[in-house]
């Protein structure tokens, strides 16, 4: 029986996340993988992955969201694209109505956002330290020679509590190099690491927030226990990593577009994603002393939208918006 499904696609630092759902706002298939810096490949290799959930259905809205969502919407033709806060929180508010605050760590971000009766109400992302994020315990693993996704599980079987500094990721490899040389055992120095990540987290992203329960952890770094239960001995609060914990931006994008899209799609069949020659170019706009650095998406050799400005010139629809390609293409010659 063909069925209507949505699909939700969150690209950020790191990951890129694919979610399809349902019409019960099931989630049908989810695929999240690192970018490793190629975010056009990285979301045709995820819609590829999910092709199996939609044989036979009808794809009836998408969305995109994350810090990579203006290429992703013009990539596929987006039907609408939602800043992660936004997403996060519609995802949470299906999941659980009265959750009150919103923990997220991804690889090179982290956010906060405190919810009233499900809507966003404050919130704070890190600054331009990588010490409270995912980056922070690649670099840990790194440095013990260990996979990043072992070190939840070492970090629970610890036995003595070792003090990392955690303010600075260099400051933290220096002492954890200090803790192997002094002889410290290595599931400890993980566990005084997590403590340390969640520590600056709490100083830095929620300084300042009132953490209540109900709490839930998203991110790829939930999955981490040890991360999870230093939050709980901090907090002195249930912390709660819900079923699809890494995919959950893309959840909330693909909700959004259930909920927003009320006719046909726009965004471009799967084939044609596929195979279309998808790429960004930069050029300075020559219209005003501003000179802003504006980014063109261009599809098979044609410019199908921007991103920068601090003026609508090169967000205007429509003939506007060509004309101004045209202008700013004959001022460059």
């Amino acid at each position: 029986m063909k069925r209507e499904v949505w699909i939700g696609i969150d690209v950020g630092s790191i990951t890129s996340k694919v979610v399809v759902i349902d019409e019960q706002e099931r989630v049908l298939a989810s695929t999240y993988e690192r970018t490793r810096g190629r975010v056009v490949e990285s979301v045709k290799e995820g819609l590829r992955e999910v092709v199996a959930a939609l044989a036979g259905h009808t794809v009836t809205g998408c969305a995109a969201t994350g810090s990579a969502r203006r290429l992703v919407g013009a990539l596929v033709n987006a039907d609408v694209v939602k800043n992660e806060i936004t997403a996060h929180a519609r995802a949470i508010h299906a999941l659980c109505p009265s959750a009150r605050t919103l923990i997220e760590i991804g690889g090179e971000d982290s956010k906060i956002v405190i919810l009233r009766d499900g809507i966003p109400y404050d919130f704070a992302m890190n600054t331009v330290c990588a010490a409270g994020t995912g980056a922070f315990l690649d670099q840990l693993a790194g440095r013990l020679g260990l996979p990043v996704e072992e070190l939840g599980d070492l970090a629970a079987v610890s036995t003595r509590e070792v003090t990392i500094a955690g303010r600075c990721t260099v400051f933290a490899e220096s002492d954890v190099i200090f803790k192997q040389q002094t002889g410290h055992r290595i599931e400890d120095i993980i566990a005084g690491a997590c403590r340390a990540l969640v520590r600056n987290y709490l100083n830095d992203v929620g300084k300042g927030k009132t953490i209540e329960s109900p709490i839930l952890f998203l991110g790829g770094v939930a999955a981490n226990a040890g991360i999870r239960e230093a939050f709980v001995e901090a907090l002195g609060l249930p912390v709660t990593v819900p079923e699809h914990h890494n995919v959950m931006g893309a959840f909330g994008a693909a909700l959004i577009a259930k909920e927003t899209v009320v006719s046909a799609t726009k965004m471009r069949s799967l084939d044609e994603i596929r195979s279309s020659d998808f790429r960004a170019e930069t050029f300075t706009c020559p219209h005003c002393p501003n000179e802003c650095e504006i980014v063109r998406f261009l599809r098979d050799g044609l410019a199908t939208a921007h991103l920068g400005g601090r003026c609508e010139r090169w967000t205007a629809e429509g003939t506007q918006a060509s004309g101004a390609v045209r202008r700013a293409e004959s001022a460059s010659t």
